[in-house]
């Protein structure tokens, strides 16, 4: 699909099979969002540059990440996604700046192009340019990141208590924490996907700064880098959560060995209760001459009943327990 944008943030839909005549000249951003041929061909007729493929995109190489060609500056960043469903992934979105306009080509939606495009009305002074467009993009880009990480500390305090529990004594459901190690994995999956993200921010705000038409414009210029300083705060503070979580992960394997260590003793002690009889019917057995079970008739199947029951009630006990 292609959505063009007006500086005032009016978007109007392109169509690949009833294309307009041209570009309207008033567009200052064309979002390109899981685009198919025919509109990646409409798009490179129309603005007479080659628009980058999903293939392109996947390429790890900085070279190929971040470059300029015919006037044109192309940039690829890893952007999360889904970070609210538990399963956060990371998206790779083309940014391409030429001729005053800003083109993005993305397979994925990420929230921070929703909020943006919901809030382009109201930014001060406007975006008459793509310049200006893509500064504030990746402004909006890292107030979502920074919104991700702030999600991911409440629920890590919420999981800490969680873990270490309160101190009313209430007994926990078997395997509590083991259950709890999933989520340990969800958080650090979320955060590691939000380290990689502001990693390629870096680098591409590092790229921008450099690009001409940033430098002639002084509040484009001052707002690279202020976003390159939010970027190396955030990327601190994630780097302090992943910490953290480290430390979640280690407690909590720590309290599990607590808790077998504690059901292992009271195996132990079962045992030592359990040995003397058990030395006194190995020495002494059956070996008695007046035995009234011998004479009951009933008495060989309630045995095997009794062994039977002796085996089933401690097994019951023990899941009850939380011990199996």
């Amino acid at each position: 699909m292609i959505t063009a944008y007006r500086a005032n943030g009016e978007s109007v839909v392109i169509s690949a099979e009833k294309p307009p005549a041209s570009m309207p000249s008033d567009v200052v951003w064309v979002d390109l969002l899981r685009p198919d041929k025919a509109e990646d061909v409409l798009v490179e007729s129309f603005l007479g540059i080659e628009v980058p493929t999903r293939e392109d995109m996947k390429d790890i190489e900085p070279s190929s990440r971040l470059y300029t060609a015919k006037d044109a500056v192309f940039m690829t960043a890893s952007l999360v996604c889904k970070a609210e469903s538990g399963h956060p992934e990371l998206t790779d979105v083309a940014f391409v700046l030429t001729k005053g306009l800003l083109i993005t080509v993305r397979y994925d939606e990420p929230k921070a192009f929703d909020l943006f495009t919901a809030a382009m009305h109201r930014i001060p002074g406007g975006c008459a340019t793509g310049t200006v467009l893509v500064t504030r993009l990746f402004e909006t880009i890292i107030d979502r990141t920074a919104e991700i990480l702030e999600i991911a500390v409440a629920k890590i305090d919420t999981l800490s208590l969680q873990v270490f529990g309160d101190r009313s004594g209430k007994r926990r459901p078997p395997h509590y924490l083991e259950a709890k190690l999933l989520d340990v994995a969800s958080h650090h999956r979320l955060v590691a996907k939000t380290r990689d993200s502001l990693a390629s921010l870096s680098r591409v705000m590092t790229f921008l700064y450099t690009v001409p038409t940033i430098q002639e414009n002084r509040d484009a210029r001052e707002l690279c880098r202020t976003i390159s300083r939010d970027i190396q705060s955030l990327s601190e503070h994630a780097a302090f959560i992943s910490g953290n979580i480290t430390f979640l992960l280690d407690a909590s394997l720590g309290l599990i060995g607590v808790e077998q260590s504690a059901i292992i003793k009271i195996f132990s002690i079962a045992s030592v209760v359990f040995l003397p009889p058990t030395l006194v019917a190995s020495l002494y057995g059956m070996n008695f001459v007046h035995m009234p079970e011998l004479q009951w008739t009933l008495g060989y199947p309630l045995a095997l009943l009794a062994m039977v029951v002796s085996a089933i009630i401690p097994f019951y006990f023990f899941r009850w327990k939380g011990w199996l």
